[in-house]
């Protein structure tokens, strides 16, 4: 199994936590998505994916792009570890997080976009665009998660990977959390935890300075 990841990309973290919580060998691919390097608009990699993104999943004879449809497949093919609960109504309430993240906060905040304020606006809108984002998002979040210790209860699941790389990033870009107890405490809990720590973006071996 061989995963194309970029250090910093929420999206190929998200799957680097899946992969490690599930035990599964895998190989590191790492692809530069930083400015200047811009490794997956080259041949070689759009020969790969022609989407030009990361994460990217190749397994045997299957190859899937898109972080969440890589997720399905893992927890559909592998269901060892599995991180959807198996009863309703939890099981869509963790695929509904899931979703807020992965479609209503992320797609706002990721590189590409992020890229593009910075270059056809005048001033620094990215630290406020970033953080009015994020602050809708996870108001909502906020409410939806559990009193812990993970988001949703006594067990990790799909949430806490999607939740953990977007808290990175919200610190980094110095995001005030104050108001969101608990997801900052599932995000803490979760990092205690060697599958997270092993995927973080300073674990990585493309991680620079």
């Amino acid at each position: 199994m061989r995963l194309y990841s970029y250090w910093r990309s929420s999206a190929a973290y998200r799957v680097r936590i899946a992969l490690n919580l599930k035990g599964l060998e895998h190989e590191i691919v790492p692809v530069s998505l930083a400015p200047g390097v811009s490794e997956q608009r080259g041949d070689a990699y759009r020969a790969v994916n022609p989407q030009m993104l990361v994460p990217f999943l190749e397994d045997r004879e299957i190859a899937i792009g898109q972080s969440m449809a890589i997720l399905e497949y893992l927890e559909e093919t592998y269901p060892d570890a599995p991180l959807l609960p198996l009863k309703e109504p939890l099981r869509s309430r963790v695929r509904a997080f899931c979703n807020l993240i992965a479609c209503d906060i992320h797609p706002l905040n990721n590189l590409r976009v992020m890229g593009f304020i910075k270059s056809e606006f005048d001033g620094d809108p990215l630290d406020k665009w970033y953080a009015h984002w994020i602050g809708e998002g996870f108001r909502a979040a906020e409410v939806l998660a559990s009193d812990g210790p993970y988001v949703f209860g006594d067990g990790v699941t799909l949430a806490d990977a999607l939740l953990v790389p977007q808290v990175y990033n919200a610190r980094r870009f110095d995001v005030p959390l104050d108001e969101f107890p608990k997801l900052v405490a599932a995000v803490d809990q979760a990092n205690k935890l060697r599958a997270f720590q092993d995927a973080a973006p300073e674990a990585q071996a493309d991680a620079t300075a």
